[in-house]
């Protein structure tokens, strides 16, 4: 709170409402409780009398590479693959969620979720890889 009295003519920081953000004002008009009207002293425009907002606090946002991820991913399942253990890669058989495929071009893969009807998504040692399946 601010322990001197204000008055018309006191300057005042404020929400303006057209400049949409906190700037200095000039008090037009008192009330009882505290200003009513001021005018911003950067466009000119007098409204009622908005007190400041806060400042929002900015999440920290990291920006994760989708391909850096699958790539650690696929680092971190690939010695407990046994290759052995893969079936060839048909566009015509079923593939379930764990299974392990070698595809032609891309090598070893791992089923880790359905897509959609007749899709699933693979990972591959390059990164994921949406496939059609039956």
């Amino acid at each position: 709170m601010q322990s001197t009295t204000l008055s018309v003519g006191d300057p005042i920081e404020a929400r303006c409402t057209k400049c949409r953000k906190n700037t200095a004002h000039i008090i037009v008009i008192m009330a009882e409780e505290g200003p009513d009207q001021v005018q911003c002293n950067t466009c000119k425009r007098q409204h009622k009398y908005r007190p400041p907002t806060a400042a929002r606090k900015t999440a920290v946002r990291r920006t994760i590479d989708p391909k850096a991820a699958a790539r650690k991913e696929w680092e971190d399942l690939r010695p407990g693959m046994d290759s052995a253990e893969a079936t060839d890669y048909s566009m015509n058989t079923a593939c379930k969620v764990g299974a392990l495929i070698k595809h032609p071009v891309f090598g070893l893969g791992l089923v880790q979720r359905v897509v959609g009807p007749q899709k699933v998504e693979v990972l591959f040692e390059d990164g994921k890889k949406t496939m059609r399946c039956k």
